[in-house]
């Protein structure tokens, strides 16, 4: 182990956990240092040092390695994900060390990741000044030309972040699309992805070609393979060796295949299945046009503004039909003498009082029509009740009349007309 480290870096070295977990487990009384229990994790160790982890001797320190991984779109990079998304780890081999990425990727964004056992190596490799190249292939929405792409080599400022020069060349169109290939140093964050969408591009496919010298080539997706410690070592460099703390003379703990892996995937249908039932190929196999169906009836139900009818179970109970005098206990409306029978024989009488209750039946009215009112409707009624007796259409004597026989002015003939 070259000179002094952290407690807490020397035992994510040696892939017991990762920094924060390991001054979790310190603080907690799991770690000893030559005898003596530690409660903080501000403290340096050496090889001579004796640490020890729940009684346990600490495993020693492995060889500095470095794998490539196809990262597949739609992974995040992260150790656990708190919304439930598949991980980059979920899709590693069971067999490798604990390792961790070297920058990351956006869940859309898939080709090359490197992942690395040392941590001191993974921060001087995500250093912009490390210098390495890192190149990507584009596909973008919208159309460019080769000339705006080459003011991209000067850098340029969107929102106050000024971004460093970027190698951009237009490899071909493809209808609505362009197809770009792009070479960037600093690697911040969604780089490409702005400075695309600032030149009026919308980035809908993003691969990792290369990250330094190390290249996808052929690499299945899905799969890791591990980089010989030689040429590791030569593609370093001493200075970089040097500043991460690089160590190759170390053994290896779990030694991997050179060839590119892949996890494996589960095959079977993780679903639960009713003991008794058996599973056929119409269950197990997607109906497509059931989910056509669906989702058009999912969309249809969105543009409507009605609100969802009950279903048979979900309406209240109704009384039986014989019960039919129980449905409302409250004031009957008058509707004339419903009971009551005419004069002329014995069926009640057919036609309703007027202003007793409104008409509750539909009537066909004609276009412009308007129904009576109630006060007209009484008028009327009393119009041919007021008449005299003599039939002159004159008002009857009140209670307020001079006694005289047909009204309160004198009856007598008519004055002839003049002229």
């Amino acid at each position: 182990m070259p000179g002094k480290m952290r407690i807490a870096r020397r035992l994510a070295r040696a892939g017991i956990a990762s920094r924060r977990d390991a001054e979790g487990m310190i603080a907690d009384g799991r770690v000893r240092v030559n005898g003596k229990l530690l409660d903080t994790p501000a403290l340096d160790v050496t090889a001579a040092d004796r640490i020890e982890i729940d009684g346990a001797p600490l495993p020693a320190i492995e060889r500095t390695r470095l794998w490539l991984f196809h990262k597949p779109a739609g992974t995040v990079t992260t150790n656990r994900d708190p919304e439930g998304r598949p991980t980059v780890f979920e899709r590693l081999p069971k067999d490798m060390p604990r390792v961790l990425t070297v920058g990351r990727l956006d869940i859309t964004t898939e080709g090359l990741l490197l992942l690395t056992n040392d941590g001191g190596l993974a921060r001087i490799l995500e250093l912009p000044a490390t210098g390495w190249l890192r190149r990507y292939r584009v596909r973008a929405h919208g159309a460019i030309d080769q000339a705006r792409l080459d003011e991209l080599r000067q850098g340029i400022a969107i929102d106050g972040v000024f971004y460093g020069a970027i190698e951009a060349t237009l490899d071909r169109e493809q209808g609505s699309n362009v197809w770009l290939t792009l070479g960037l140093r600093e690697g911040k964050n969604r780089e490409v992805k702005r400075v695309l969408a600032h030149l009026g591009l919308d980035v809908n496919r993003l691969i990792r070609l290369s990250f330094g010298p190390f290249q996808l080539g052929d690499l299945p997706e899905g799969s890791v393979q591990e980089i010989k410690g030689r040429t590791l070592r030569d593609q370093l460099g001493d200075r970089l060796i040097e500043e991460a703390g690089a160590d190759f003379d170390a053994p290896v703990a779990k030694p991997f295949s050179n060839k590119p892996v892949e996890a494996e995937q589960p095959t079977e249908d993780l679903r639960p299945v009713k003991r008794g039932d058996w599973i056929s190929a119409s269950e197990t196999a997607p109906n497509k046009k059931r989910t056509r169906e669906a989702k058009r009836e999912d969309v249809l139900g969105r543009l409507d503004t009605r609100a969802p009818r009950p279903q048979r179970g979900d309406r209240p109970d109704r009384p039986e039909r014989g019960d039919a005098g129980k449905r409302f206990d409250g004031p009957k409306k008058p509707y004339g003498d419903r009971g009551a029978a005419s004069a002329d024989g014995d069926k009640p009488a057919s036609k309703k009082p007027f202003g007793e209750g409104k008409r509750s039946a539909n009537v066909w009215m004609a276009p412009g029509a308007r129904p009576q009112g109630t006060k007209k409707g009484l008028a009327a009624q009393d119009r041919p009740q007021r008449r005299g007796p003599g039939g002159a259409g004159r008002p009857s004597a009140g209670a307020g009349s001079t006694g005289r026989e047909g009204g309160d002015r004198p009856r007598g003939p008519r004055p002839p007309r003049k002229g």
